[in-house]
């Protein structure tokens, strides 16, 4: 049965006109007259039989459907084209991978380690896309993600990367000659928050055996680089993984006011759909991400000496998104050992009735 497909010379014309509101300038994008754009537009409306943009003596405007219409057509092409390009740059299908990854994991940690992969797997190019939050695989390009959180998503597949572990962090400044923070000590101080976790410093206080007034105000930041560079800058306190700041932390721009981290209950997972599984150029991926992630250990310290991204010692890279043994947990006691120490109050806190009042 023959598809009912309109001429993609024709969408491309209404997808540029829509998106300039304006039939000249998708002229001038195409290299085409502006009577070429109007037959093209009107063509397409006949083939829909639906009315695509309101013509008035000050130009054209999007209908209600034609804005709808506009936004799934643009989705579309820009699929096609990135197919078509991937096809022309790698010679072939499968060459390519496309990865959803949070950001700061991905310019701090990943990137730093790419090379490495890239090197052993040269017909391999992986292409990252920024992706702060959850999202469904249908409808996106994507062969996997690298997501933070407490679980895999349903349909998927997860591959533990590593535990995470948060420790409070700032500028030299600001933390003067205390290595460690008492209970007295958070009054008055601006908390950094990320703003997908609003509840971070109440759930960190809490394992301090801490109760501090104000523990949700203060600046709020999408991603976790904001946070490190705003607590660079003596804008706050940041909690951050220690393992996404291990150059901060050895060049002493930022200094954790902590003994230890502590663990956040969220895990980094590589993510894959379960229908693309079994494509060889991600399980070479799989292999090699989970062969790296194990270099950091339960609480996130780096375990290996002047890795990419880190510092040198493990008490220098210190690690917040922590790490669990890729492909394999770690053993039981040494993940005891960092949960009893990262939850060990800091020397000189007070009681845990004692209370504070964070700066706003």
């Amino acid at each position: 049965m023959r598809r009912k497909l309109p001429s993609t010379v024709a969408l491309a014309a209404f997808e540029a006109a829509a998106r300039h509101q304006s039939y000249t300038k998708a002229a001038q994008e195409l290299s085409v007259t502006q009577g070429a754009v109007c037959r093209q537009i009107a063509a397409l409306e006949a083939f829909l039989g639906v009315r695509l943009f309101q013509r008035s003596r000050r130009g054209v405007a999007l209908t209600e459907a034609g804005s709808g219409y506009a936004r799934q057509v643009r989705l579309r092409l820009d699929e096609v084209e990135r197919d078509a390009l991937l096809l022309m740059a790698d010679g072939g299908p499968g060459a390519a991978l496309e990865l959803g990854v949070v950001p700061t994991f991905a310019t701090r940690w990943l990137l730093p380690r790419l090379g490495r992969f890239r090197a052993a797997h040269p017909g391999v190019q992986v292409h990252l896309h920024a992706q702060t939050r959850p999202f469904l695989f249908d409808g996106t390009p994507y062969d996997a993600a690298i997501h933070v959180g407490s679980a895999p998503w349903p349909g998927t597949t997860g591959h533990r990367l590593m535990d995470e572990g948060v420790l409070p962090v700032c500028a030299p400044a600001l933390a003067a000659a205390r290595r460690c923070f008492g209970a007295a000590d958070w009054a008055g101080q601006t908390l950094l928050h990320q703003s997908t976790r609003p509840h971070a410093w109440r759930e960190w206080f809490a394992a301090q055996g801490l109760q501090v007034d104000g523990d949700m105000a203060g600046p709020r930041m999408e991603l976790l680089s904001m946070l490190a560079e705003a607590a660079v800058h003596g804008q706050g306190i940041a909690l951050l993984p220690p393992f996404l700041i291990g150059d901060e932390l050895a060049s002493g721009r930022l200094v954790p006011v902590a003994e230890a981290p502590v663990p956040s209950g969220r895990r980094y997972y590589l993510i894959v759909p379960e229908h693309k599984a079994g494509r060889p150029a991600l399980q070479a991926f799989e292999a090699w991400l989970r062969a790296e992630a194990a270099a950091v250990d339960a609480v996130g310290y780096a375990a290996a000496a002047g890795g990419p991204g880190g510092s040198g010692s493990a008490a220098d890279a210190g690690g917040i998104d922590g790490a669990g043994q890729a492909g394999g947990s770690t053993s039981d006691e040494h993940a005891s050992s960092a949960r009893s120490t990262a939850s060990q109050p800091c020397r000189g806190a007070q009681p845990s009735t004692a209370r504070a009042r964070a700066g706003s």
